[in-house]
């Protein structure tokens, strides 16, 4: 009987964080999240034990997915560092447009928490701040990479460009929020690369 309670559970689990994906954490009913699961309030608690647990779990979810497709890309060797920069700003912009309703999109769960809740919850910036850290440490390779096969021609500082590429993305994210088009958010892409190459 375990193994179908663990299928209802992360059925469940995607179910709530497209939830606090689209509506934030504080915004996020326990109503929303039965409605959203198809589970009935006493399930939710004694499943997930509370609103808190069940948003860090989500959002641990989020960050794993997301965190190994982006670094999937800056990891493929097959390409030049400059092509796999371009690469990921490509899976940013495509993620923006398909993730969209009204003429907005949903952004990205670990900004809008970032937003929302690290001043004032620990352990989710605690979780966002590991996360950066590895994106960031990844992006500086890629960087480094790029000096080596001269498709990377900026002289800054490796790390700074990292940090640089990092909010460009964070930037792209809430414009797509705030209703920027693919031709606004390619253009954001297109500028992020400049940076690196000129």
């Amino acid at each position: 009987m375990a193994r179908p309670r663990k299928f209802d559970e992360e059925r469940a689990l995607d179910a709530a964080m497209h939830t606090f994906w689209e509506k934030g954490y504080e915004a996020t009913s326990t109503q929303d999240l039965c409605e959203a699961t198809g589970l009935g309030r006493s399930s939710v608690y004694n499943t997930f034990k509370s609103k808190h647990d069940l948003f860090e779990r989500a959002l641990a979810r989020y960050i794993e997915t997301t965190t190994t497709t982006q670094l999937a890309i800056l990891d493929d060797t097959r390409h030049r560092a400059a092509d796999r920069i371009r690469s990921l700003l490509t899976l940013i912009v495509d993620g923006e447009m398909e993730h969209r309703t009204d003429g907005r999109s949903l952004g990205c769960l670990t900004v809008n928490t970032t937003v929302e809740l690290t001043a004032r919850d620990a352990r989710a910036a605690g979780m966002l701040a590991r996360d950066t850290a590895r994106r960031l440490a990844a992006l500086r390779g890629v960087i480094e990479e790029g000096r080596r096969d001269g498709s990377i021609t900026s002289t800054r500082d490796a790390g700074a460009l990292a940090r640089f590429v990092n909010a460009a993305i964070g930037g792209m994210r809430v414009s797509g929020q705030g209703g920027a088009d693919r031709m606004a958010l390619e253009s954001i892409a297109e500028i992020t690369m400049d940076a690196l190459t000129h």
